[in-house]
């Protein structure tokens, strides 16, 4: 305890000394200096520059000698004080030493009671090891510490699989491919599972982000098929199938027939059956090509007569014999079972409603029968010229880049805007009356 003392003395001595000033105690001990300027009676005879030179030599003499004696002071409280700090350790050490040694062997004596106790359990009882016990078990997955261990270890399968697919074509000279040679690939549409049910599949919240990442992927092994089963690389062709139907959706085959136009067809009778629509009009349509007569009349021949009285003779019983009628077939355009000319009085209706027959040269080669439904006589008659522009399809499919050209197989999209409130029409206000 008194060494302690000393050593608490001792650094107490170096730290008031370190941070005390000497020179500023010494020169407040001191009585205020009187520059000897100012001790010059009746004022200084000296010019003014030689009086502030010798008050500046004087106060630099001044703070030399005070200096001198505090560093002088201050070296020997410093030296005494590490002299008792130096005894007061070694007079520790001692006692430290004493007192480690008596400890040191009541702990011996502690521990080896201990052992010879935990001998005395060991014979008596068997201790067995739990398995589960002997450490922490690593983790299955290497993105365990993810926290979305099941997506990430999906992407890295697929991101696998896209690239010994890609390195398996690179082989096989496969890849890359020219740009020429891409575009006469067949296509093999995919619809994916949407991102709820691939988040459900997998068990975690599937963000907008993820499944791109995810459909980006499948859409570059979906290209790879289509080159593989170009190609011929059977067994290829099959592991990336098998990757890819996991991932597509259930109903795959319906969304690709929903938006697929309908394949119109000619009946035994050789009609077709199209639908026109134009405005709240709607027209269906038959056509049927016209029957060219095929039957040979029996004409006479001139050369086989000999004389005009026979001639005169066939020409009374049989003039028919003597010229070959021309063959003009007959068409006809019924709407509502009322003839083209009556139903459309207007002519400028007529022609919208013929003007496929005009532009495709087929004005007199069809036998037309329609049912039109709904609005008024320019809606009706753009309905029926679309349909009659599909029926010329069907029987002709030459025939559809003109009709694409001139936007006839194409519904009018233009419709009457519908009346709003407040107002007379769409757009059209009542009349405004002052009273």
């Amino acid at each position: 305890m008194q060494a302690q003392r000393l050593l608490r003395s001792g650094l107490a001595t170096l730290c008031r000394h370190a941070i005390t000033r000497a020179p500023q105690r010494a020169f407040a001990s001191r009585p205020p200096f009187v520059p000897p300027v100012q001790q010059i009676g009746g004022g200084s005879s000296l010019p003014r520059w030689q009086g502030e030179r010798v008050m500046e030599d004087d106060l630099e003499e001044f703070f030399e000698e005070d200096d001198e004696a505090a560093i002088a002071l201050e070296d020997e409280e410093v030296t005494r004080a590490m002299e008792e700090a130096a005894d007061a350790f070694a007079m520790q050490e001692q006692e430290e030493g004493i007192e480690g040694e008596v400890e040191g062997s009541e702990a011996l004596e502690e521990s080896e009671e201990q052992e010879e106790e935990e001998d005395d359990e060991d014979e008596e009882f068997e201790f067995e090891e739990d398995p589960t016990l002997t450490g922490k078990q690593p983790p299955t997955s290497p993105n365990f510490y993810s926290g979305r261990a099941a997506y990430y270890d999906q992407l890295a399968q697929i991101e696998s699989a896209v690239a010994h697919t890609r390195s398996a074509l690179r082989m096989l000279q496969l890849l890359p491919l020219p740009a020429f040679a891409r575009q006469s690939l067949p296509t093999r549409p995919a619809i994916w599972k949407t991102a709820k049910e691939m988040g459900d599949d997998l068990g975690i919240p599937m963000t907008s982000g993820r499944y791109r990442t995810l459909t980006r992927l499948l859409v570059q092994m979906n290209e790879y098929l289509v080159i593989a089963t170009a190609a011929g690389c059977d067994e290829l062709a099959e592991r990336a199938k098998h990757l890819l139907n996991l991932f597509e959706s259930s109903t795959k085959q319906a969304n690709l027939t929903r938006g697929r136009k309908k394949v119109i067809n000619v009946d035994h009778l050789g009609r077709s059956y199209t639908f026109g629509k134009r405005k709240t009009s709607t027209a269906r349509v038959w056509m049927v090509p016209v029957a060219t007569p095929s039957e040979k009349l029996d004409v006479i021949d001139l050369e086989m007569i000999d004389s005009l009285d026979e001639a005169e003779a066939l020409m009374t019983s049989q003039p028919e014999r003597f010229h070959q009628p021309q063959l003009v077939p007959q068409t006809a355009i019924l709407i509502n079972n009322i003839p083209l000319g009556e139903y459309f009085p207007i002519p400028a209706d007529r022609e919208r409603a013929v003007r496929p027959l005009k532009i495709a040269g087929m004005f007199s080669a069809y036998n037309i029968f329609s049912l039109v439904r709904g609005g008024g006589t320019t809606g009706q008659s753009g309905a029926l010229a679309h349909g009659i522009s599909k029926g010329l399809l069907v029987h002709n499919p030459d025939l559809g880049t003109v009709l694409r050209r001139t936007k006839l197989l194409r519904r009018d999209p233009r419709m009457v805007e519908r009346k709003k409130t407040g107002k007379a029409k769409a757009r059209k206000g009542y009349t405004w009356v002052k009273r």
